[in-house]
């Protein structure tokens, strides 16, 4: 068993290519950088457009690899829900779009073993945060306003792991 080595990296999903910043990375290891590549395009394709974290561990010796990829930011994964370019720079007056408390949901679960919030309802509030500095309302109304409902239990049906 040689020595690994870790290359970690973000990547545009679907779309990681043999140059910067894994082919200079992984180069040098003697790997087939190419077979990475199309690995990374495989497992991250349903991220297209958005910027995904991906780790690849080598061994030194025979050169096997495997890879490892992380879920796209919170604001990455509301953006493309949204189906819009970027966030809000103006965020108090100029909205991007809305959501339903469903798609907040499933964003939830998705970023759910990276956010810190224990539970569906901490991650789902996490995300409404990222939404209110992003210019996203969600059921038509502030983000804050559908955190304090959850608070108070209104939503509970739905947050049910």
């Amino acid at each position: 068993m040689g020595e690994k080595k870790v290359v970690e990296a973000l990547v545009n999903g679907g779309q990681a290519t043999a140059g910067p910043p894994l082919g200079p990375a992984l180069g040098p290891l003697g790997v087939n950088v190419l077979a990475i590549v199309t690995k990374i395009n495989e497992i991250t394709k349903d991220y297209a457009g958005m910027k995904v974290p991906v780790k690849i561990s080598v061994d030194t010796d025979n050169k096997e690899f495997e890879v490892s990829v992380g879920t796209p930011t919170v604001s990455a994964l509301l953006v493309s829900e949204l189906g819009v370019t970027k966030g809000s720079g103006v965020p108090n007056t100029e909205k991007i779009g809305d959501l339903s408390l469903e798609q907040v949901v499933k964003i939830a679960k998705m970023k759910r073993e990276d956010v810190l919030g224990r539970d569906l309802k901490a991650a789902v509030k996490e995300v409404l945060g990222t939404g209110v500095s992003m210019g996203v309302t969600v059921e038509s109304k502030d983000p804050r306003e559908i955190q304090k409902e959850i608070d108070e239990g209104k939503h509970d049906t739905l947050l049910v792991k």
